[in-house]
């Protein structure tokens, strides 16, 4: 079967929404960086924010779609993926346990100051690899895959079904609450991770 020529609003979705979580974790890496370098620090408000954003919208909107959609729809049309959707579906519940750590080490560094900022720092550079590598097998092996064996009529209720979310997510306000603590990630954030006052 060929490449379907229209591109599927759904992997529209996902490819958005991956390009604003790797803002957030490159913040989050260079946020790191500039305590390590003895630079002037951003305020850790900006750090709980991209944490914040990391907690709700990947846990809660991103993975689920990923999950119950597209991965359970490219397995019934081929098992040449399984394992590797499989993988990429108990990365969703790693990164979650993850980001979990994060929180708690970033708790610790704030209130335990320099000595337990090795593993913080690490913790997110673990996570930033993690997390990039997820999102570049998502893009790079299974969606191709995908365009190949799913037929029209699948892509009609993959796309229906993440369009459907987007929606009751704009129903609840929810999509509006997240592209609103993006936003704030942007403007509170210093250049180069934003357009706030630099540090």
């Amino acid at each position: 079967m060929s490449v379907r020529n229209i591109y599927p609003a759904s992997l529209r979705v996902i490819q958005d929404e991956h390009e604003h979580l790797s803002s957030v974790i490159q913040g989050m890496r260079y946020f790191v960086r500039q305590i390590e370098s003895g630079g002037n620090a951003p305020d850790l408000k900006v750090f709980r924010a991209m944490l914040y954003y990391i907690m709700e919208y990947p846990e809660k909107v991103h993975h689920p779609k990923e999950d119950q959609y597209l991965f359970a729809k490219i397995k019934e049309r081929t098992h040449q993926l399984d394992s590797e959707l499989d993988a990429l579906s108990e990365q969703h519940s790693k990164g979650e346990l993850m980001v979990h750590r994060l929180f708690h080490a970033l708790l610790d560094y704030e209130f335990g100051g320099k000595p337990a900022f090795a593993r913080f720092r690490d913790l997110v550079e673990q996570y930033a690899h993690f997390y990039f590598a997820h999102m570049r097998a998502e893009e790079e092996r299974i969606m191709p895959i995908a365009r190949q064996v799913l037929n029209d009529q699948d892509w009609k209720e993959v796309d229906a079904a993440f369009l459907e979310n987007r929606k009751m997510l704009d129903d609840a306000g929810e999509r509006y609450k997240y592209e609103q603590l993006f936003s704030l990630i942007v403007n509170i954030a210093p250049a180069p991770i934003g357009v706030g006052d630099p540090i």
